[in-house]
């Protein structure tokens, strides 16, 4: 018998664990002796709160960084294969696997042979397009687009040809570009086009906006969410059967 890869999400934000995850999750979580884990640092915080009994530095803990190699993940999988072992692996929030490296180990471990048992939590791009009201029975996830401006601004228009189709086109921008994310989607992209932004997802100051880009043009700044190096998620989409005026209401959570 093997030991089971378990595929552990983290919060979104510095939210207490018990408030987001399961009992089941936060169980697995404690028990957990062989952690794999984008940062070290941020997991074994994650495992200190979410109330880990034993000495955390006595918690094994690989690094798999943002690129790991399919040989790497093999050799990190060896004693969950040989059944010495369970393992978990986090991102660095949210849940593995999505827009996140994880992946790789997740494709190795079914290459060799390891259980994967998948645990509930949360997810960014599944929170981002339950809150957005566009299209949930298709969407793509695109992750980061270029940093190039010309490219980026190819990859705007292209994704706005698509998301006329009715798909919902979803992406994700580091903090620190979030703003500069917006401005692009706001030269790039046609009035009619919606556009919903979540930010802050799992945290207190969680808001979600949907409104036409040419509605985002004319609101001011003031009421626009705070984008500067804040987590956010962007969402296009075309759906002429709506009307402009019902378009545009701020979901939001306090």
């Amino acid at each position: 018998m093997t030991g089971t890869l378990f595929l552990l999400p983290v919060p979104l934000s510095d939210t207490d664990p018990a408030q987001v995850l399961p009992a089941p999750v936060l169980k697995i979580a404690r028990e957990t002796n062989y952690l794999l884990a984008e940062n070290a640092r941020t997991a074994r915080s994650f495992l200190k709160a979410a109330g880990h009994p034993g000495p955390i530095q006595q918690v094994r803990i690989i690094e798999i960084g943002h690129a790991p190699e399919p040989a790497q993940a093999r050799e990190w999988l060896a004693p969950v294969r040989s059944g010495q072992t369970d393992a978990s692996l986090v991102s660095e929030c949210g849940s593995p696997g999505i827009a996140d490296p994880g992946a790789t180990l997740v494709a190795c471990a079914y290459e060799i042979g390891v259980r994967v048992r998948p645990l509930v939590g949360p997810s960014s791009v599944c929170l981002a397009l339950m809150a957005s009201g566009m299209n949930g029975q298709s969407f793509r996830f695109h992750g980061y687009l270029p940093q190039d401006t010309a490219a980026l601004a190819d990859s705007l228009r292209r994704l706005e040809r698509e998301a006329a189709l009715g798909e919902t086109q979803i992406f994700i921008e580091t903090p620190y570009r979030t703003e500069r994310l917006f401005q692009a989607i706001l030269t790039q992209c046609g009035d009619s086009t919606r556009l919903a932004i979540a930010v802050d997802l799992g945290g207190t100051s969680e808001t979600t906006m949907t409104r036409r880009v040419g509605q985002w043009r004319a609101l001011p700044a003031a009421e626009r969410p705070a984008l500067h190096r804040r987590p956010a998620v962007f969402m296009l989409h075309r759906d002429d059967r709506l009307p402009s005026g019902h378009d545009g209401l701020p979901s939001r959570r306090q």
